[in-house]
């Protein structure tokens, strides 16, 4: 698992966190939020839904924080987790009274749930992976780079970045491996 944030930073959150201080939340807010939104966005393609779950994430946190163990990963990690996982939790749930209301199917259900996990998982391995393969992968697709320009960019030489941007879609590849609710260790990513 990667580590953004450095183990101590993460630890001394969480016992910030555990004893009750304000700040902390508010600084882990600052940090994570954007992530938060921006997964849940990703799986519930809706404003308003992708707030709530930016609430509840922080506010699960915020009771439980405890929950996090930095033997695991990083807090990072573990923040991007939930967020799926309650993303697509939200999503089971609100696909499924389209269903009892016979405005959808349960088929139509599973597909969208489905795209929605992998679209989740894809965006944990994406926050989840080290730095330096998250920044090849980044030039490569966002800026449409090669791994020549990723080099010079990155300022490494062309075989590293081609083992950068190798890693990286590797991992990425296991997006479709299975589900995010089932690959998560206990206390990690179930919806509370």
């Amino acid at each position: 698992m990667a580590r953004d944030a450095a183990p101590r930073w993460d630890r001394r959150m969480q016992q910030r966190l555990a004893r009750g201080e304000a700040a902390a939340l508010g600084e882990l807010y600052d940090r994570f939020a954007s992530l938060v939104h921006m997964l849940a966005l990703r799986v519930l393609d809706d404003e308003d839904a992708a707030d709530q779950v930016t609430r509840e994430v922080f506010g699960y946190i915020w009771e439980n924080p405890d929950a996090y163990d930095p033997k695991q990963g990083s807090m990072r990690s573990w923040v991007a987790k939930l967020t799926n996982s309650q993303a697509v939790h939200r999503l089971r749930q609100s696909e499924a009274a389209s269903v009892a209301d016979g405005s959808g199917s349960p088929e139509e259900l599973e597909l969208k749930v489905r795209r929605a996990t992998v679209a989740a998982r894809a965006d944990y391995i994406v926050t989840s992976m080290p730095a330096p393969l998250r920044a090849a992968l980044e030039l490569a697709y966002h800026q449409r780079r090669d791994y020549r320009e990723t080099a010079r960019d990155l300022g490494v030489s062309e075989d590293e970045a081609r083992r950068r941007l190798r890693l990286g879609l590797q991992l990425l590849s296991t997006a479709h491996a299975r589900p995010l609710e089932r690959s998560s260790p206990p206390g990690y990513g179930r919806p509370w």
